[in-house]
């Protein structure tokens, strides 16, 4: 999750979706994200719009981070109550059958009396904490028979067993409740974060909230510009690297520039390991084409709502590929590659915090989930300015 700042300008359409206009985008996403609007501060208390603007972002950022957190959380807590939940089925089965062995044990025991002796009492055998220290103490155990003895040797191995596993189970629990604990953390901070932007937000009056479209639009022009350079570097980089028609044809069979190629053809084969890559993220891409226009919520993963890592996670698994759930995680599942090299299906990570994340779909645009009360849409990777990219990740 992100901050997004920048709607599109009127009348711009991208893969046939028309964007709506700059100023209503902007005081949409005002309207959504504010709650009753707060006395003003007085003028000279007043900060500038752009502080506001600045301060706004940064929470916004804030909680994009959060959020991560959040998912982090989130997902130990799931892993670590299935462990539990298993250990605790394996603690009851195992007791189930100790206490069935130690009950064996006390058949044993009462054999051994049915010459008449006086038996010890059985109940006390069915207390102990070692039942091989009662036979040692009642003189019985060199009156087992040798199967008697191998079963109460396994009884005793078993139920170290059993005590190990006790302790493990208890273990398990400290650290899913360590775990529940840091959930509930990142939870607050991510409400907090987003409370105190609403608020901020809902002190701007209608004129602020004009010029903050007017320095929105100016902006997104810049991304959209800086967006149409890139796409253009990246097709002069394209056709540098792509063989002539006379390189071709004089190359009927084997590589051409480290490409290969077919005898009798006028193009070339992408290299293997270029078109398995290229069809996965058609999937990938085509999944996340389908998301647009579905709301973002903070820790959602579909099929309904997405943030950020959702949506890209979702998206590269609906190609067979398997991300992680977090931005902190999914910048590390692939290979690391420039900007001016990025190939549609990339991962796009944004800021120093790594706290955003979008699908790169080629010249310079991308796929993202931005933040609450904005949804699923495509725009271009420098909606933030250029310093706001972290790094492209090529995960498959």
């Amino acid at each position: 999750m992100a901050p997004h700042r920048k709607p599109r300008p009127t009348g711009r359409t991208r893969a046939g979706i028309r964007t709506p206009a700059l100023a209503t985008a902007a005081l949409t996403s005002v309207a959504l994200l504010s709650q009753t609007a707060t006395a003003a501060p007085s003028a000279d208390d007043r900060p500038s719009l752009e502080e506001v603007e600045k301060k706004v972002d940064d929470l916004y950022r804030q909680a994009g981070s959060a959020t991560e957190n959040y998912n982090a959380a989130k997902e130990r807590t799931t892993k670590q109550k299935k462990k539990v939940d298993t250990l605790l089925d394996d603690v009851a089965q195992r007791t189930e059958k100790l206490n069935e062995a130690r009950e064996e044990l006390g058949s044993f025991a009462a054999a051994q009396y049915r010459t008449g002796a006086a038996a010890p009492d059985q109940a006390s055998l069915l207390l102990a904490d070692n039942p091989q220290d009662y036979f040692d103490q009642n003189q019985l155990m060199d009156r087992l028979t040798d199967r008697q003895k191998v079963a109460v040797d396994a009884y005793v191995t078993e139920q170290a067993d059993a005590a190990e596993q006790r302790r493990t189970a208890s273990d398990s629990l400290e650290k899913l409740t360590e775990s529940q604990n840091a959930l509930k953390t990142s939870k607050a901070k991510v409400q907090a974060k987003l409370a105190e932007a609403r608020e901020l937000l809902s002190t701007l009056t209608a004129q602020e909230k004009a010029r903050l479209a007017a320095i929105e639009q100016r902006e997104q022009e810049e991304a959209d510009r800086k967006a149409e350079e890139l796409a253009r570097q990246q097709a002069a980089q394209a056709s540098q690297e792509t063989p002539t028609a006379q390189e071709t044809q004089e190359a009927p069979g084997g590589t051409v520039g480290g490409t290969e190629t077919s005898p009798g053809t006028t193009g070339t084969i992408a290299p293997v390991e270029d078109s398995t890559y290229a069809a996965k993220a058609t999937k990938a891409l085509a999944f996340a084409r389908a998301q647009i226009g579905k709301p973002y919520v903070w820790g959602a993963t579909g099929p309904g709502s997405y943030d950020c890592s959702g949506l890209t996670q979702a998206a590269w698994k609906a190609a067979g590929v398997d991300l992680p759930r977090t931005t902190y995680d999914q910048v590390e599942a692939g290979t690391t590659v420039p900007l001016a090299d990025a190939k549609p299906g990339d991962l796009v990570f944004f800021y120093d915090n790594i706290g955003h994340v979008g699908l790169y779909i080629g010249n310079g645009m991308m796929i993202h989930a931005p933040k609450p009360g904005t949804y699923v849409r495509e725009e271009s990777v420098f909606y933030d300015g250029e310093s706001s990219i972290h790094s492209v990740v090529r995960p498959a």
